[in-house]
C-alpha cells in the first residue's frame, strides 16, 4: 500500500501559539531544484498587530528578568538547537540546495552566534554603559535599557543563521521581537519559533510573520507600539520610504547599510536597540 504524503504547513508564531493567518493564505515553499515543499502561512496586517500586541504583552516581564536569568533562558535554546540539528540541516539541505556539509556548518555557526549574544546578556551594561566623571557632590551614571518591541526584517539570503543574526541581538538586553522570516527560507525560522516555544522563553517575547517583507514592513514601519525597527534584511524594499514611516513615530531604525554579515557576532547590533538612562545620585554627607 503507498503511504499517502501529508505535507506539512508551517504556520504563524505570535504570543507563544502557532495560528493560521486570519487572512486564510498561504504560500508554497520550494526547493532548490523547484519542487515543492511545503506551504507557509502568508501573515497581514492584522497578524503583524497580534504580533506586535503579543510582544508588548511579554516586554515587561522579559526586560524585568535579571541579566543573568536571561543569559541562561538564552543559553537554553543553543542546547535544543543541537538537540533538533538534523531537523535543520535537512531544512536548510533542500531549500538552499546545499550540502550536508554546508547545512552542518551552517547549523553549527548559528549555535555558535546564539551562544556568544547569549553570553553577553550580564555583560553589555558594563561596556555600553558609563560612570560620568562630573563636578559636584554626586555620582553621575549612564545605563542602557531596552529600547522595547523591535521589528526585524530578516536578512532573506539564509535560512538559519541570518534569522539567528537578526534576532538574538535585540533580546540580549530585554527588548522583545517581531521578526519577518526569509520569504523564501521560511522554515527554519518557524522550526526556531517551535524550539522557543519548548524552552523558557515566555510566550511573546519571539514572534514570527512569514510571507511577503515588502507586504508586511510598511505596518511595521509604521506602527505605534513599535519602538525600533531593523531593516538588516530589506535591501530589496523601499527601506527610504520605510524609514520615513518610521520616523512619524519616532522610531530607532537601522538601515540595511549598517547591515550585519550573517556569521559575524557584533556587540553594536546589541546597543543599537537600547536607550540610555543617566542617574543622579547625591554622595552620602556623613
Amino acid at each position: 500500500m503507498t503511504h499517502l504524503a501529508v505535507p506539512k504547513t508551517y504556520k504563524l508564531a505570535i504570543g507563544g501559539a502557532f495560528p493560521r493567518s486570519e487572512s486564510g493564505r498561504v504560500y508554497a515553499v520550494h526547493d532548490a531544484k523547484g519542487g515543492f515543499v511545503a506551504n507557509a502561512a502568508k501573515g497581514s496586517r492584522k497578524d503583524a498587530r497580534d504580533a506586535i500586541v503579543a510582544a508588548r504583552a511579554a516586554f515587561g516581564g522579559w526586560a524585568g528578568a535579571t541579566a543573568y536569568n536571561r543569559g541562561q533562558v538564552l543559553y537554553r535554546i543553543a542546547e535544543l538547537l543541537e538537540g533538533r540539528r538534523a531537523q535543520f540541516v535537512d531544512e536548510i539541505t533542500r531549500l538552499e540546495g546545499v550540502s550536508g556539509a554546508e547545512a552542518n556548518a551552517q547549523v553549527d555557526a548559528a549555535i555558535d552566534l546564539w551562544i556568544w549574544y547569549a553570553g553577553w546578556t550580564d555583560k553589555h551594561a558594563q561596556v555600553a554603559g558609563n560612570a560620568n566623571a562630573v563636578s559636584g557632590p554626586y555620582f553621575n551614571i549612564s545605563v542602557p535599557e531596552p529600547s522595547g518591541v523591535v521589528a526585524v526584517i530578516v536578512p532573506q539570503g539564509t535560512s538559519l543563521l541570518g534569522f539567528v543574526s537578526a534576532v538574538a541581538p535585540p533580546l540580549v538586553t530585554g527588548n522583545t521581537v517581531v521578526a519577518v522570516a526569509s520569504e523564501r527560507y521560511p522554515l527554519s525560522a518557524i522550526s526556531l519559533a517551535e524550539v522557543l516555544a519548548t524552552s523558557d522563553v515566555p510566550g511573546g517575547v519571539v514572534n514570527v510573520l512569514t510571507g511577503s517583507p515588502a507586504e508586511i514592513a510598511p505596518w511595521l514601519a509604521s506602527h505605534a507600539d513599535v519602538n525600533a525597527l531593523d531593516l538588516v534584511g530589506a535591501e530589496d524594499l523601499d527601506w527610504i520610504e520605510l524609514q520615513i514611516a518610521a520616523a512619524d513615530t519616532l522610531k530607532r531604525v537601522l538601515p540595511p547599510e549598517m547591515g550585519v554579515d550573517a556569521a559575524a557576532a557584533s556587540l553594536d547590533r546589541i546597543t543599537a536597540f537600547t536607550e540610555v538612562k543617566t542617574v543622579w545620585h547625591p554622595k552620602s554627607m556623613l
